[in-house]
């Protein structure tokens, strides 16, 4: 008999995703110090062994997580999911990988751009030597020679109440 209903099942699935979105943010905050092309696919596939579902009862259609289905098959040696648990963690993992090479060809003419455009700006900084204020015609006296100075801004707030 199964005592598990429809909506402890949803519940259960619930408490797992929010405690393996906690894992994963971990996760990024252990991996944020390593260079950008092994932190990324490291984070990928620790996404991938958190959220990849795989079926446990064809009949019923429900699921577990795979990496959970295929540590448990392996330490109890029970069941018969071991095998289709590591398929589909292993299918999950090419996809998400193979998605991840089309975000980093995509990534990759977009970053070289950019860089080749901030080295060509740093350049033309670099050669250009002129001073702005070498370029005024009068010198660094401009408009304001005449003017009166503004006034001293009072220490505390500047905020006008009316009085009553």
């Amino acid at each position: 008999m199964d005592t598990m209903t429809e909506n402890d099942y949803l519940i259960a699935w619930g408490l797992y995703a929010f405690a393996a979105l906690g894992c994963l943010l971990v996760w990024c905050r252990l991996t944020r110090f390593m260079w950008r092309w092994l932190r990324e696919p490291l984070r990928i596939l620790m996404a991938v062994l958190l959220f990849s579902p795989t079926i446990i009862d064809p009949v019923k259609e429900t699921f577990a997580p795979a990496v959970a289905v295929s540590a448990l098959d392996l330490a109890f040696k029970v069941g018969d999911n071991l095998l289709r648990a590591v398929s589909d963690l292993l299918m999950y993992t090419l996809l998400a990988f193979c998605l991840y090479a089309v975000f980093v060809l995509v990534r990759w003419p977009i970053e070289r751009a950019r860089k080749a455009r901030v080295a060509q700006n740093a350049a033309a900084e670099q050669t250009r030597s002129i001073d702005p204020e070498d370029d005024q015609p009068f010198g660094s006296a401009g408009d304001d020679r005449y003017s009166r100075p503004s006034a001293p801004r009072p220490a505390g707030s500047t905020r006008v109440e009316p009085r009553v």
